[in-house]
């Protein structure tokens, strides 16, 4: 009778971790694109680059900001960063910013990354808490674009079409400033 406590004590614990990890949604948030989602704020956090500046995500309201939850071992995440670097260049001007956030499990090989890619934005290290802050994110790459009311427009899981941040970048852009037609009368 004693033999079969253990085997019975692990029935049970293999059942109930059954039942609570099956009924759990595990999935990533589904992409979606400017005209969908709730348009929710920005979490407000502060992150600190690898060069070991403070970065506040709130203090980049007025802008357009493309959040890019990315690993230096993500092949999709490899084919989107010269994307990105290409679209800070041409956007920059008019207010848009890109900020990656590597969940590495440390900064060495991110700065390496960082030197080789000839990234151009700021790059900080991200873990599960930060993630969770943006609803979770499971796989990369996962992309949020902001507007420049610090709300969230789009969310984009898995490697995405350069066009298609471009196009959403630009529609944002030409959105009015937070507070401009108020400043200006209108």
């Amino acid at each position: 009778m004693n033999s079969k406590i253990p085997f019975i004590i692990g029935a049970v614990v293999v059942v109930a971790a059954s039942l609570y990890f099956g009924t759990r949604d595990v999935s990533d948030p589904p992409s979606f694109g400017l005209n969908s989602g709730q348009h929710l704020a920005v979490p407000q956090v502060t992150l600190t680059d690898l060069n070991g500046k403070k970065l506040d995500l709130t203090s980049y309201k007025g802008d357009v900001v493309l959040v890019d939850f990315w690993a230096t071992w993500c092949d999709p995440c490899r084919a989107e960063i010269p994307h990105f670097v290409q679209l800070q260049d041409k956007y920059r001007n008019q207010g848009f910013r890109v900020l990656g956030i590597s969940m590495d499990d440390g900064p060495k090989p991110v700065r390496e990354f960082y030197h080789n890619y000839q990234m151009n934005y700021p790059v900080a290290m991200g873990n599960a808490k930060l993630a969770e802050r943006f609803g979770g994110v499971l796989g990369l790459p996962v992309s949020f674009l902001i507007g420049r009311d610090g709300r969230i427009y789009a969310r984009h899981v898995g490697e995405t079409d350069a066009s298609v941040f471009e196009n959403e970048i630009k529609q944002l852009l030409a959105r009015p400033t937070p507070g401009a037609a108020s400043e200006s009368g209108l």
